[in-house]
């Protein structure tokens, strides 16, 4: 499947309608590449060019360290199995404590990335985050994990979430999609995160569906369509998109909340990926700041918006 997914088993008979399933997990092998390719498609003559570009580098880093990773390791089966009967994510991030194979993760790409040609401002970054898991390793990822990470470097906790998106993603790849349940509104039924942004799919046995998107683990799941994925009210949800550019990203505003979340079509262009077009997207989020709404989706390389 495009876009680094993968669907196990049939999900509809033939002659029957189609059922999407709830959950998709993620494909490592293939995601960041993926995420890559965007960048670099993006990047061309637009306005964030440089910043596009650099993401492309950082996803290719990404994904070229997963073959030197060792296999992480699931929770204990019973307590998951205990989590999914409370309704509770397998996985959730505030959770768990960092393991060696989540550190040496973030390491490893912190290290993989300083080897790249990169700005000096970006560079003073990933040497900060070296540093950083150097003397504080373990405490600093909890920290970030909970979202409870002191001030300080924008950039160096961006850049400490793109490795641990890593480390999340081969983990959900692990679980078995079927036993997923929906946990909350606006929360990743594998591990928790709250959603970046949802996208109508064009799959073939899921074809225009939409799904929520996870911005640390890269697990989907299905949500009901015209209905605000943040606090669940169909009441007051409306589109909005900048007059004059392509209907294939659009925010989905909320006024019971007075939230949005970007929303995205690859049923109509099959290149979109959420986390990358929600990037290239800023635009949209500035003109929706600037008109009183808050952002509701968790998208990583938009902290701050």
């Amino acid at each position: 499947m495009p876009g680094g997914r993968r669907i196990v088993g049939d999900m509809t008979n033939i002659g029957e309608q189609a059922k999407p399933p709830f959950a998709v997990l993620p494909d490592p092998s293939t995601l960041f590449h993926t995420r890559a390719e965007r960048f670099r498609a993006l990047a061309p003559g637009h306005e964030l060019a440089p910043y596009l570009g650099f993401l492309g580098v950082l996803a290719t880093a990404q994904h070229e360290i997963i073959a030197d990773l060792p296999a992480p390791s699931l929770p204990p089966a019973d307590r998951m199995a205990q989590s999914l009967t409370h309704g509770m994510p397998p996985l959730a991030r505030a959770q768990l404590e960092p393991d060696g194979t989540m550190l040496s993760t973030v390491e490893l790409f912190a290290d993989r990335l300083a080897a790249a040609p990169l700005p000096d401002a970006t560079a003073a970054s990933v040497a900060a985050l070296r540093r950083m898991l150097t003397e504080r390793g373990a405490d600093a990822i909890a920290a970030i994990l909970k979202d409870a990470a002191p001030p300080g470097d924008v950039a160096v906790h961006v850049l400490a979430l793109a490795g641990l998106q890593v480390h999340f993603t081969r983990l959900a790849a692990m679980l078995d999609a079927k036993a997923l349940k929906p946990v909350a509104n606006a929360a990743c039924p594998a591990c928790g995160s709250p959603p970046m942004a949802s996208a109508v799919v064009g799959w073939p046995k899921a074809y225009n569906t939409r799904y929520c998107t996870c911005g640390l683990c890269a697990t989907m799941w299905n949500v009901i369509r015209v209905t605000c994925v943040l606090c669940g009210t169909p009441e007051g949800v409306s589109f909005r998109s900048i007059e004059g550019q392509a209907d294939t990203v659009k925010a989905e505003t909320c006024e019971s909340c007075r939230s949005y979340v970007k929303i995205i079509y690859p049923v109509k262009d099959a290149a979109l990926e959420p986390l990358c077009d929600d990037v290239a997207s800023v635009g949209l989020d500035m003109l929706l700041t600037e008109e009183g709404w808050k952002r509701g989706g968790h998208n990583p390389f938009l902290l701050g918006y």
